[in-house]
């Protein structure tokens, strides 16, 4: 897998979700400015929710262009012998199954479909990135999070 053209398509889906989260906060200040929302009594709270959903759309549309900016900054490691952000990682699952892993340093749980594989940001704060920051190719990693237990073996890092 080329990591270039794997950000690339990672950058494109951050974008995606800007623009819906552009589209949402203007829907939500809309509805906060609608004249129908204007209160008929002192209990009617239809326009101060609203308000609330436009200010949390908007902080919401801050964090996309934060995180988009953070990625589009990063600097993708060549021939990295260790897990470091910016690479891409496959590991084999209890039952044998490759995952895919791009250690990012944000949008952690962001899903990207590339080259017909199911890749998924992980950032080194989270316990799967923890477990992995520093291992070599062949390492064991194990975690926990609550009660479930997670096992991998490292397959390659690129």
């Amino acid at each position: 897998m080329n990591k270039f053209e794997l950000l690339q398509t990672i950058l494109l889906e951050m974008e995606k979700s800007l623009v819906i989260a552009q589209s949402a906060t203007q829907r939500a200040i809309e509805s906060a400015t609608d004249e129908e929302t204007v209160p008929e009594h002192k209990y009617d709270t239809l326009a101060l929710e609203a308000s609330y959903l436009a200010h949390g759309q908007a902080m919401r549309v801050e964090e996309c262009e934060r995180e988009l900016s953070v990625m589009k900054q990063m600097q993708l490691p060549k021939n990295a012998e260790s897990v470091m952000l910016g690479c891409l990682v496959s590991l084999f699952d209890d039952d044998d199954q490759a995952q895919y892993f791009f250690i990012a340093p944000c949008s952690g749980g962001l899903k990207i479909d590339y080259q017909a594989k199911r890749v998924m940001l992980v950032t080194l704060s989270s316990p799967l990135g923890k477990a992995l920051n520093g291992k070599l190719v062949g390492d064991d990693v194990d975690y926990q999070v609550g009660p479930k237990s997670f096992y991998y073996q490292i397959d390659t890092i690129i």
